[in-house]
């Protein structure tokens, strides 16, 4: 028979592994889990890990953040044009991502991709800036002609790469951007890029002006959210997804 220091120094011992087991057992279960992310209740289509990248511009320029979930190859399927989100002022890439639009998008084969505007600098301080800006964006993801969802702030991006470089683009769909009214109905009319002017109809202030302004686009179609605010992808973003969706489909 063992001592009785023995015994108790083997009982310490069991005890300290159980803790130990006990703590390190839940954390990789957890760290499981986070490498195969799960679907989202609502959303379509297979679901990967999300990748957020730091992407770096030319030398002085801002650097870009973005975010991409992807349900299979990097490239979207044929006939589906890429989609890149950018973001009102109060929010971010992560806004698209946690909203699901992404996965929802990647489980359909769209690619679609969510970056970060950067700040005030004076590299984007003017709007040729800004349309340069998008250029390198674009260029730096590899994207050809991809669809630009724009709501609220980022119309001030938005809006002067879409006049300059609406050849650029497969689709626009604006949300009640801002900086309509800096241009001319006959800049608009110029424009051939298939349009989705979308607004919840309780935005009763941007909406309606951005609408009075995009209307002199030739190729657009509207989408009126039902019982949604400003941000109307927040507020019903099912039927926020299925005017997006509808709206894709019609581009392949």
């Amino acid at each position: 028979m063992l001592p009785a220091r023995s015994r108790l120094g083997l009982l310490l011992l069991g005890a300290l592994l159980a803790l130990v087991l006990y703590v390190l057992l839940p954390a990789t279960r957890h760290g499981q889990h986070s490498a195969g992310a799960r679907p989202e209740e609502g959303t379509r289509g297979r679901w990967a890990a999300n990748a957020t990248v730091r992407r770096g511009m030319a030398a002085g320029e801002p650097p870009v953040f973005y975010r991409e979930v992807s349900s299979g190859p990097r490239a979207s399927s044929p006939g589906r044009p890429d989609v890149l989100f950018l973001h009102g002022q109060a929010f971010t890439s992560k806004t698209w991502e946690a909203l699901g639009t992404l996965a929802l998008l990647a489980g359909e084969g769209y690619r679609a991709v969510a970056i970060d505007l950067p700040g005030r600098t004076m590299m984007v301080a003017s709007a040729q800036g800004r349309v340069a800006f998008l250029d390198h964006v674009l260029q730096e993801l590899g994207m050809q002609r991809p669809v630009l969802v724009s709501p609220s702030m980022s119309g001030r991006f938005a809006l002067p790469f879409l006049l300059a470089r609406g050849d650029r683009l497969a689709g626009f769909v604006p949300i009640a951007p801002v900086g309509t009214k800096d241009y001319a109905a006959e800049q608009y009319q110029q424009v051939q890029t298939s349009t989705l002017i979308l607004y919840g109809d309780r935005d009763t202030r941007l909406g309606p002006q951005a609408l009075q302004s995009l209307r002199h686009l030739p190729r657009h179609r509207v989408a009126v959210v039902p019982n949604a605010g400003h941000a109307c992808y927040l507020d019903k973003p099912e039927d926020f997804h299925r005017a997006l969706l509808g709206f894709l489909d019609q581009l392949k």
